[in-house]
């Protein structure tokens, strides 16, 4: 469905694009430790797939992907702040994150928790008063897109179910409860907040959201099958470590090969929802197979 679509050249484009954004939503302001954490883990790299969702999404809805942006960044704030909390050692407690040193080995726990603090709080800043050109009602629904993503119904919930099942026998319903929560809250926010800045439809909202659900619970198999197969080096983050926290993923209740096998349906899934659009969804379509195609 993406034969003639330069997808290396669009996602070259957009991670510039996106880059560029993000190094400019944090200027000079005090207490420069504080910004010199934020900016550590926010401009720290990696793949950028959750701000370039939100842009292909806002595209498809017939909407500019620049009015889309301030939001795009404020997902990526967000997706950093769960890192940074994440990697402490309350938490997973990790010493590597996109191959260095975690905010918190470099700027001590108080500092790494205050500045995830400030990237979430700079998130909702970014929508609500950084987003000119966008009607007031569609920023609304995007800060309450947000707030559920990142309270208890989305990315805290999945955190205290995950840490709540290390060293026990979870089931599979309750491991999809998790990665629902922890991984695709926030792939589903993405695409529903560009959708929305765009002005989608209900019936394009609702296809996105069935689209969401596969390519989050994809991009989570991929990730449990790369932390047993894939080196640290590889990964930029600690491998193994599900093993070592005796954490239930899902080769170890399907195996490498079915879980393969189902992160590929999910993804032709979320593929076949979005063919009503299938010529301005290139973008989306692409991004779903490089979930399950990605080796990091």
């Amino acid at each position: 469905m993406t034969d003639g679509f330069d997808f290396k050249a669009y996602l070259n484009q957009a991670r510039q694009r996106v880059e560029a954004a993000l190094d400019g939503s944090l200027a000079p302001e005090r207490p420069e430790s504080l910004r010199e954490a934020m900016r550590y883990s926010l401009l720290a790299g990696g793949k950028r797939l959750r701000p370039i969702l939100c842009l292909a999404a806002c595209e498809l809805a017939g909407g500019d992907a620049e009015h889309a942006m301030p939001t795009a960044v404020a997902l990526e704030m967000i997706h950093t702040m769960s890192l940074i909390h994440d990697d402490l050692p309350a938490m997973d407690d990790d010493d590597l994150r996109r191959g260095r040193p975690t905010n918190h080995k470099v700027y001590g726990e108080a500092v790494a928790i205050l500045a995830g603090d400030a990237l979430l709080t700079r998130a909702f800043e970014m929508v609500a008063l950084r987003s000119p050109g966008v009607p007031p009602e569609r920023l609304l629904k995007v800060v309450g897109e947000l707030s559920l993503v990142a309270g208890a119904p989305g990315l805290v919930g999945g955190q205290v179910v995950d840490l709540e099942s290390e060293g026990k026998e979870v089931d599979f319903d309750t491991l999809e409860y998790i990665h629902l929560h922890k991984t695709g809250a926030l792939l589903s926010a993405c695409v529903i907040t560009g959708a929305t800045i765009g002005g989608a439809d209900p019936a394009l909202i609702s296809a996105l959201r069935v689209y969401a659900r596969g390519i989050g619970l994809a991009f989570q198999i991929i990730d449990d099958i790369l932390d047993i197969t894939a080196s640290s080096e590889v990964l930029g983050k600690t491998a193994g470590k599900d093993l070592v926290a005796d954490k239930t993923t899902y080769p170890k209740l399907l195996g490498l090969e079915e879980s393969r096998r189902r992160a590929d349906a999910l993804v032709g899934e979320a593929k076949d929802v979005l063919k009503p659009w299938e010529q301005r969804a290139m973008p989306l379509l692409a991004l779903a197979d490089f979930i399950t195609s990605r080796d990091r």
